[in-house]
């Protein structure tokens, strides 16, 4: 599926890739509605449909991923909200088999998420994904979503790495056509980013069911 001796670099995302995207479905389609109801009052039913219609218009932008953004349009803390129900956080069942391996292959490993820096925290808190980074960034840090054409020359700007020499896992089709239209060598996509969810039909990219699919993972090869 991937010619691991060409690559250096490992771009992760996290949420749906490395994590179960269970804990963040659940958040905003059934505990953020049932708060909001019980903070604001309204009939959870209407209430949960017009929060997510909401939700929904910002998707693709800065603003869909950022705590501080819908913490004052719905006027609620929703970082406080996330840590209510912060035991739902979870790794998928063979990332952290997969996180081993590529260590020990002696490859970079860099995770790049859209989440907010306070919902950042409470995963890695929870789950101690930094433990295995080189590198960590949120999306905020450069004001730019993953799926923006200028995300990927503003982190290689930042934080330069050989897109050629490197492989991106994202669960997001629109982050994994930004990246290829950067330049970025190789990419795949997950399969079942939501455990609770079935598998998604007909990506457009190479899909894993599982990281077990692209192991084992050979040493990295010397640089010259």
């Amino acid at each position: 599926m991937i010619n691991w001796s060409t690559i250096d670099t490992v771009l992760l995302d996290m949420d749906g890739t490395l994590l179960d995207l269970h804990f963040d479905n659940f958040f905003w389609t059934s505990h953020l509605p049932k708060r909001f109801t019980d903070i604001h009052g309204g009939e959870l039913a209407h209430v949960k449909g017009r929060l997510i219609d909401r939700i929904m218009s910002e998707r693709g932008s800065l603003n869909w991923y950022c705590m501080d953004y819908w913490s004052q349009q719905l006027d609620v803390n929703i970082t406080a909200l996330s840590v209510e129900v912060a035991d739902k956080i979870r790794m998928l069942p063979t990332t952290a088999r997969f996180l081993d391996a590529l260590k020990a292959s002696g490859r970079d490993i860099w995770l790049v998420t859209n989440s907010h820096q306070d919902g950042l925290r409470i995963k890695l808190e929870k789950t101690g994904l930094n433990t295995w980074m080189h590198r960590i960034i949120s999306s905020h840090e450069l004001s730019l979503p993953k799926e923006d054409r200028g995300f990927w020359p503003a982190l290689h700007r930042h934080w330069p790495f050989d897109p050629a020499k490197s492989l991106l896992i994202d669960d997001t089709a629109t982050v994994l056509d930004a990246a290829a239209d950067f330049g970025v060598g190789q990419l795949l996509t997950i399969t079942r980013p939501d455990s609770q969810s079935p598998p998604r039909p007909n990506l457009s990219y190479p899909a894993l069911n599982s990281f077990d699919d692209i192991m084992p993972i050979p040493q990295r090869t010397p640089r010259q």
